[in-house]
């Protein structure tokens, strides 16, 4: 049998968009508002080594319902012991978000939730302004916590570092400028600090020690340490 060109052309399509569709499964939805259904995340054959555990599908599966969007990605292990494992790429928390690599699903869940739920109220509470953007200083990186031996929660993308935050009305909100001035920026970064308490394993602040002066420290580990 004989192809033409348009056969051959109409052929190359039909593969794209096969393609397209294989990728976009992957991904978490955000639903329209409206109460339909989410998307769920699917394995694509594509990813090879992922293959998450039965905690993290259903993260995955509450993401989706909270309108949160995200990519799982595979799970990996590299050398010195430090790992992602059920981790997603946070795209979309209903504010950008900077600098956010792969994050560990249960702490992205958190972090969304508390973006949704404290930041953006607190922001309009005590500054009168709606929350645009949250400024972070990372989430994975394969390290030691500073001055010991031990890995940081760092190194298994199950901790992120806040450094700021900006509102829609252009200011922009420090937790090394603002933790102890400014008496509204203070009262916003204690109740959002105070949220962060109770939500996340264990939450670092400037009061801890100077290696966080700058940032606020968030992570799944420890049972509800505070500082």
């Amino acid at each position: 049998m004989k192809f033409t060109l348009d056969d051959k052309r109409r052929g190359r399509t039909i593969a794209t968009l096969g393609l397209v569709s294989l990728l976009l499964s992957a991904c978490g939805a955000i639903p329209s508002g409206n109460g339909s259904g989410s998307q769920r995340p699917q394995a694509s054959a594509g990813l090879g080594s992922f293959d998450p555990s039965p905690s993290a599908r259903q993260c995955f599966s509450d993401l989706g319902k909270a309108n949160v969007r995200f990519s799982p990605l595979p799970n990996r292990q590299f050398s010195g012991g430090c790992s992602q494992i059920d981790s997603i790429k946070l795209l979309d928390v209903g504010a950008d978000v900077t600098n956010l690599g792969p994050v560990k699903c249960e702490l992205a869940s958190k972090f969304a939730a508390w973006t949704e739920y404290a930041v953006k109220r607190a922001a309009r509470q005590y500054l009168g302004s709606d929350l645009q953007r949250i400024e972070t200083m990372g989430s994975y990186s394969c390290r030691n916590i500073a001055g010991s031996g031990k890995l940081s929660q760092h190194a298994h993308a199950n901790a992120i570092d806040v450094s700021a935050f900006v509102l829609t009305d252009g200011r922009r909100i420090t937790v090394e400028n603002n933790w102890q001035s400014g008496r509204r920026e203070m009262q916003f970064l204690a109740a959002i600090h105070d949220s962060a308490c109770k939500r996340f394993g264990t939450v670092l602040s400037p009061d801890y020690n100077a290696a966080h002066r700058n940032h606020f420290h968030l992570d799944m580990s420890g049972n509800g340490y505070c500082r």
